[in-house]
């Protein structure tokens, strides 16, 4: 049996905190589709400057994605590992078909 520890949920918590957001989640599955500039990212986004920098600033702070300048831009790629852990960690919280036929509990 796994035991969690006060840290991993924290880093659980800013994992999942990052993708709470439809615009956040738009740019991980922009990014899916491989490495992007600043400047795609805003133009296909429809989107200002500011308000993709706070989203990509949220999701590079959790570990989401990661980012390397090219001369004045600025190109944007997924992490696989954080993305690895999130899908680890939500088939981790599926009850097993065990928990669902269970009719025993303190309510009866």
């Amino acid at each position: 049996m796994t035991t969690t520890t006060g840290a991993d949920l924290a880093r659980t918590a800013r994992l999942f905190h990052a993708l709470s957001d439809e615009t956040r989640l738009e740019i991980v599955r922009m990014l899916a589709r491989g490495e992007r500039c600043v400047c795609d990212l805003t133009g296909e986004l429809d989107a200002a400057q500011s308000r993709l920098s706070f989203h990509l600033k949220t999701l590079k702070a959790a570990g989401v994605v990661s980012d390397r300048r090219a001369g004045r831009w600025v190109y944007y790629s997924l992490v696989p590992e954080a993305l690895e852990e999130i899908s680890e960690t939500a088939l981790s919280l599926k009850p097993s078909p065990e928990a669902w036929s269970s009719q025993e509990g303190c309510c009866r």
